[in-house]
């Protein structure tokens, strides 16, 4: 007697990902997960089913995830003055005017995404109040740069946040000031939240957020992505509402697996509960996110040594090394699972001494070897620069590493200049990072970078920016094969959260989370890969994305 099935795929080349190389030519999905994956004779054989789906020898692969992103973050972009992509600060300016242009007087305006060092009409130099006042000096005008980490407020905001002469923001930010001691306009890290509770925000209008959510979930559908996890940072105003989430999965509205990940700590039982009324884990709580440092863009990624093209200065930590310790330790001993964005080198080894410290005292306090091994990974979050000590002692301890391999086709461009060609060498080590035994979860750190699984996957293999340049590509020797590039995209990402069992691969019992594509990436040159186009996406068996 033939089996049931809801759906039945045949005729496909279908690689489930489990190891190099396998590929299958069918798949039968019952009830949301995937009751065989095999040939055609023996699916035919074993099946009667609702719908049987002729892929016609186009590649199937497993959902794919994006491990470090800022959703909410990035639907709030869709309200500001896009400044990426700009060539120029003349170009970035006349975004600016234009949105001035059509803004009542005493507005507030919004802007995002700005790269001062993809222009070419500046030497690399974060702009001022005094550029921003070209704009206009009757709109207060803030504006953040494509990393998150710094921002720049024209004279009138300035003004309106009571940011005056000898202003010190404190531990944690740089207000920066000019010669006089007047504030120049550019803020850092946690300096860049002063402005937050003036702005009015259209997102907290409920309609308005749905329809930004629906429009940026539809987009995410549409590269391929079944899994997101998504990062609060409550200190800069990157919100994320569980329960925004979970209205649109009891409506039915809801294309992927979300995992949210927030930077207070909150309580395990209420996350169990949460989890409990979620059978398909569909919406549930990740871990605790934990700042250590900044970003290279703007230079306060924390170094051992100083910037190389900024002599006095090495970045800064956001929290001293005791604070940093306890934050970890409180976080793990609640059950949570710690994420700890660094960057730095420096800001890289302090995260190390915080799990190397995490582990001993909870040891101290208790904790058994057994309880520890059970516990989900620590999440070293970017990791971009990294000496053989550094990695040395990564690989000793329980972590996996969330990396965002498109950052590199950015920074390919001024790296060398900003920390000199040596420590340059020791950046964005993928390879080095999987040979030394480390698991890597591919992102994009969106609205840093585009959320196209493909962008990073074209990046960690071919190490080029987008226009395909260098034509080798940047220190190949690092290169990953594209097996490897997909599984950190696709088999990594569960790890993240302790749902390996059920989620990455294409295996009976695994949610049905599946992607069709228009070619072979297994096949294809290596820059073709950043032209794949996702035909179909499938979240639990269900049709969620369709190309038209």
């Amino acid at each position: 007697m033939r089996a049931h099935a809801d759906k039945l795929f045949i005729n496909g080349k279908i690689y489930s990902m489990e190891a190099e190389g396998l590929c299958y030519e069918a798949l039968a999905v019952k009830d949301g997960k995937i009751a065989f994956i095999g040939d055609n004779n023996s699916a035919k054989a074993g099946f009667d089913a609702d719908e049987i789906i002729d892929l016609g020898g186009k590649v199937m692969l497993p959902g794919l995830g994006d491990a470090h992103l800022h959703f909410f973050a990035y639907c709030q972009t869709f309200t500001t003055v896009d400044l990426g992509g700009a060539k120029s600060k003349a170009e970035a300016l006349e975004r600016l005017k234009a949105k001035v242009a059509e803004t009542p007087e005493g507005e507030w305006i919004r802007g995002n995404n700005f790269d001062q060092s993809k222009w070419d009409d500046c030497e690399d130099e974060i702009p001022t109040r005094h550029w921003l006042d070209e704009a206009s000096k009757t709109h207060p005008i803030v504006i953040k740069r494509v990393c998150l980490h710094t921002g720049v407020a024209n004279t009138l905001a300035l003004e309106k946040a009571g940011i005056c002469t000898g202003y010190d923001f404190g531990d944690g930010g740089v207000v920066e000031l000019e010669s006089g001691g007047h504030p120049n306009g550019i803020l850092r890290e946690q300096a860049t939240k002063i402005f937050d509770d003036l702005i009015p925000d259209p997102t907290k209008i409920p309609d308005v957020k749905t329809e930004l959510m629906n429009k940026a979930l539809a987009e995410a559908s549409s590269v391929g992505l079944t899994a997101i996890h998504t990062y609060a940072a409550d200190i800069w105003k990157y919100t994320e509402n569980f329960d925004d989430y979970l209205k649109l999965d009891h409506e039915g509205k809801l294309p992927l697996r979300v995992s949210i990940y927030l930077d207070t700590l909150y309580n395990k039982p209420y996350l169990t509960k949460r989890e409990m009324e979620n059978p398909y884990l569909k919406v549930r709580y990740g871990g605790y996110k934990i700042f250590s440092d900044g970003s290279l863009g703007s230079r306060s990624a924390k170094l051992f040594e100083p910037y190389s093209d900024a002599a006095d200065t090495d970045g800064l930590l956001v929290q001293t090394q005791d604070e940093l310790n306890e934050k970890m330790l409180t976080a793990y001993e609640m059950g949570l699972q710690p994420a700890v964005h660094c960057i730095g080198d420096k800001g890289l080894d302090c995260v190390l001494t915080a799990v190397e410290y995490t582990l001993e005292k909870s040891r101290e306090h208790g904790m058994t070897a057994e309880e520890q091994a059970n516990r989900d990974p620590f999440r070293i979050i970017h990791a971009q620069m990294a000496n053989p000590d550094l990695i040395e002692r990564m690989s000793k301890l329980p972590l996996i590493v969330d990396i965002q391999p498109i950052f590199l086709a950015t920074d390919l461009h001024w790296i060398e200049e900003r920390v000199g060609a040596e420590r340059a060498a020791h950046s964005y080590q993928w390879k080095t990072y999987i040979e030394k035994g480390l698991r890597l979860l591919g992102g994009s750190d969106c609205p840093v970078e585009s959320f196209s699984p493909w962008h990073g996957i074209y990046a960690a293999v071919t190490r080029k920016d987008l226009d395909g340049f260098p034509k080798t590509g940047y220190h190949p020797e690092e290169k990953v094969s594209v097996y490897d590039a997909l599984c950190m995209f696709t088999k990594n990402i569960p790890y993240g959260t302790g749902q390996e069992d059920y989620l990455g691969t294409l295996e009976p019992g695994k949610f049905a989370d599946m992607v069709v594509i228009d070619r072979n990436i297994f096949e294809i040159a290596e820059d073709d890969i950043l032209n794949i186009k996702v035909e179909y996406t499938y979240l639990a068996g269900k049709e969620v994305y369709r190309q038209v």
